[in-house]
């Protein structure tokens, strides 16, 4: 039977119709059989394709922090915005190609990632305004917290506490394009009015921020369950870096949330 799911449809093995084995090709009599040069995906491909993944993002994280700490902070600024930018485009590549797991757009993402995040760490920790010490003691709980959060939430999915369904899938998606488009107005609105009831550091935005962390948490459980029925239909391994690239999204957004939001209580 044809798999219902959109992102398996396009992997091979996912569709038993014809009758062939994940891997397996058809031939013509007379014909040597094609041999297919992508074995099926594991989870230790998974794990190790996403820890490359989040070594790209710290690296670059750590050029462009030194980068700011030389001095040289209208060259961290403007890295920091490209980063935003290409990270946000590379997502979008990624989004609507045909086929599954890119292991250079995934890499290309980690490096834009890994540069925005070097100075939005600094800029929303208050680096530069707080102090070092008390900034890096911010970002190092940020770190903390989303350890604790991915790791809680693994839990969860293989005890199966909460069960991705179908349904489950389409409330999580709803609620995420719903903050997606919050957060785009409170961005205009910020831009030409200087308002910005979302992201500063008020009642309001402390709620969009749990918000934005409980919407991080759960989309753990969907790339879970992602990387679970590619690995069960005989994905090719190349799709583990889609699914390295999904965690690593999902990671950095709840990162940055967690960031905000401590930053929110040290203010006051």
């Amino acid at each position: 039977m044809r798999s219902t799911n959109p992102v398996l449809r396009n992997i091979p093995g996912a569709d038993a119709d014809n009758g062939y084995q994940a891997g397996q090709t058809a031939t013509l009599p007379g014909h040597a059989p094609e041999i297919d040069q992508q074995r099926p995906m594991t989870v230790d491909d998974v794990v190790t394709k996403t820890g490359i993944t989040l070594a790209v993002i710290i690296a670059f994280a750590a050029v462009n922090f030194g980068i700011f700490l030389t001095g040289n902070i209208s060259l961290g600024m403007i890295l920091t915005f490209v980063g935003a930018i290409g990270g946000f485009i590379t997502t979008l590549v990624n989004a609507f190609r045909r086929e599954f797991g890119s292991k250079t757009l995934t890499l290309i993402y980690a490096a834009f990632e890994g540069l925005f995040l070097g100075g939005f760490s600094l800029t929303v920790s208050g680096w530069f305004t707080v102090g070092g010490a008390d900034a890096g003691q911010l970002i190092f709980q940020a770190i903390l917290g989303t350890i604790g959060v991915f790791i809680g939430m693994l839990v969860v999915y293989r005890r199966g506490a909460i069960r991705v369904t179908p349904r489950f899938h389409r409330i999580v998606t709803g609620m995420i394009f719903g903050v997606a488009i919050m957060a785009l107005g409170n961005f205009l609105l910020a831009i030409f009015t200087g308002i910005s009831p979302l992201r500063d550091g008020g009642t309001l935005s402390i709620i969009f921020g749990v918000v934005c962390v409980v919407l991080a948490a759960l989309s753990f459980l969907q790339d879970f369950d992602l990387a679970d029925k590619l690995v069960r239909t005989g994905a090719p391994e190349r799709a583990s870096w889609g699914v390295a690239l999904g965690l690593a999204v999902t990671l950095v957004w709840l990162y940055t949330e967690i960031l905000r939001l401590l930053s929110y209580f040290n203010d006051r």
